[in-house]
């Protein structure tokens, strides 16, 4: 990947809020809203989207670290898009600054931190992890 090129790329992603993308359906509370994890998930596919057309053969990226702010909420049939932009390349950590929004509303904004791996080693580590567990 070329890091310097990934500095100031903005991503984009939106989804349509769905009963099953809501807390109560993910057993997180019983209040019929946006999940805090499908909040994030739009996000990092924003920041994925941000960096893709960078990424090499066998390149991806996973979430390091993250930090949501959710400032309001909304309910099932109202669509979100989030924006993520890369705002700090350190050796494989690229970070991205987000925000959700909802008809020009913030509904949320995060930092999050996404670590640039090999995807076949990356998914051997995780095997063989697996097997020693065992």
């Amino acid at each position: 990947m070329d890091f310097e090129a990934a500095l100031g790329c903005v991503g984009m992603a939106s989804v349509s809020v769905r009963p099953g993308d809501t807390s109560v359906a993910m057993g997180i509370n019983d209040l019929s809203v946006v999940s805090s994890t499908t909040i994030m998930s739009v996000i990092e596919s924003a920041c994925s989207a941000a960096i893709i057309d960078l990424l090499e053969i066998g390149e991806t990226t996973q979430t390091a670290k993250s930090h949501l702010e959710i400032l309001t909420t909304v309910t099932v049939g109202e669509d979100l898009r989030a924006h993520a932009r890369c705002i700090d390349v350190t050796e494989d950590i690229l970070t991205f600054e987000a925000e959700v929004t909802h008809s020009n509303k913030t509904i949320a904004t995060a930092e999050v931190q996404r670590r640039l791996v090999d995807r076949v080693s990356y998914m051997a580590r995780i095997a063989a992890e697996r097997i020693s567990a065992e």
